[in-house]
Formats: structure tokens, sequence, C-alpha cells
């Protein structure tokens, strides 16, 4: 599952204006799995296409860590990523069909399998330092992201 999440900034030293949200920000964009630990996380200036950035965290966790991406066959995302280059695009890298979620009434209601990232957002914006983004560097955010992320996996181990 990919997604992203725009941060407020305190810190610029990299940013970008996101025109739909009018406001200069970073994003992270993250792949988890089917129980939203995460895989990889990118953290970029506001202006940047989020199918470009998942595109590219792709091929990073592909070069990295290939073992992780061999048996995936879907990819679902959000209707932000709705397109048939995007899905080209994954096909090509990994092999795996890509699910758009999409909703379907007006009203909010929770949606299947699109709730697994959202809710890796809310376990780390439980953690002060990366509810908002206080560092000058992306490769910091990214950096701390990760030191984080095994206590989350350690808490959400099910013995």
């Amino acid at each position: 599952m990919g997604d992203f999440a725009d941060l407020k900034q305190l810190a610029w030293d990299v940013y970008g204006f996101d025109r739909a949200k009018k406001v200069k920000r970073r994003k992270r964009q993250t792949i988890v799995d089917s129980q939203g630990l995460l895989l990889k996380v990118i953290v970029s200036e506001g202006n940047a296409s989020e199918r470009v950035l998942t595109a590219y965290a792709l091929m990073e966790l592909l070069e990295e860590r290939p073992e992780l991406l061999e048996k995936v066959e879907v990819l679902w995302v959000d209707s932000g990523y709705d397109g048939d280059k995007f899905a080209l695009c994954v096909w090509l890298m990994i092999q795996a069909h890509v699910e758009v979620i999409r909703r379907t009434e007006q009203e909010w209601k929770v949606l299947p399998k699109r709730w697994v990232v959202e809710r890796t957002f809310g376990w780390l914006n439980q953690y002060h330092r990366l509810s908002k983004d206080y560092e000058h560097l992306p490769e910091m955010s990214e950096a701390a992201i990760y030191a984080v992320m095994p206590r989350i996996m350690l808490r959400r181990l099910v013995v």
C-alpha cells in the first residue's frame, strides 16, 4: 500500500508549495505492508508528484530489499494514484496490479484496505518529533521515522 501525508514544517531548508492545499510543506511517501508496517519512506518537497514519488520509492525498495516485493500481487492506493501510466510503471517494476480504492459516497466512511496506511500515519504522529517536521533535511526526517518504526513494530507483535 502506498500513500503520502503532508507535514507542517517548522525548519525550512527543503520544501515545496503544494498547489492543491496552498501551503509550503513536505510530503512523506510511504509504502507499507498489509499490516501497516513500514517498508519504505521518502520525505520530499510538497510540490512533488505522488505517483512519481511512489514509483521512486518502489524502485529504491526493489534495489535495497527485492525479497520484500517478490510476493506482492496488488498495490492498494487511493484515487490520487489513478492512471494507466502509473499502473504500467508498477507492473513493469514489480509485476503487481494497482487497485485504486475510491470513495463511493460523499459521506465519510472507512474504506477497506485504505485505512491501513492511514493507521501507520497515526502511529507515527503519536511521536512528538514526527507529528511536525522539525528537521532541516529530508534525510533526517526519514531517519527519525526509521528509528521509531522498530518500536512501533515490536508493540504490534502478536505473541
